[in-house]
């Protein structure tokens, strides 16, 4: 396994595609079962362009699978991270963010207060 195309590759131009990915699907009110189905489609562009420009071994499945998942993982974070945001920015009467990943309701009082 050649890491550095690893991470020029998979990380960088694909991790980033599938950052945005991630940010198109939440802020289409999507659910995240639709980054799972775009992950593994960036899962194959990803293989096809290693085998096109470096080389690389075009049906490996272990490959694919790791690629994959790392595509997948990049993907869930951007769009739980533009989710949080995009409900608390929608309503912030009702939400606040509590971390990067979640939100909380607002306390009665600081709903009626704020």
């Amino acid at each position: 396994m050649n890491w550095s195309l690893f991470i020029g590759m998979t990380l960088l131009v694909v991790g980033s595609a599938s950052w945005m990915m991630g940010r198109a699907v939440a802020n289409n009110w999507s659910s995240w079962k639709q980054v799972l189905g775009y992950s593994l489609l960036l899962g194959l562009v990803d293989r096809f362009l290693l085998y096109a420009l470096y080389q690389q071994e075009l049906l490996s499945v272990s490959r694919y699978l790791l690629d994959t998942s790392v595509i997948l993982l990049i993907g869930l974070v951007s769009f739980r991270i533009s989710r949080v945001s995009k409900m608390v920015k929608q309503y912030p009467w009702l939400y606040q963010k509590s971390s990067w990943f979640s939100w909380r309701d607002l306390d009665r009082h600081e709903k009626t207060s704020g």
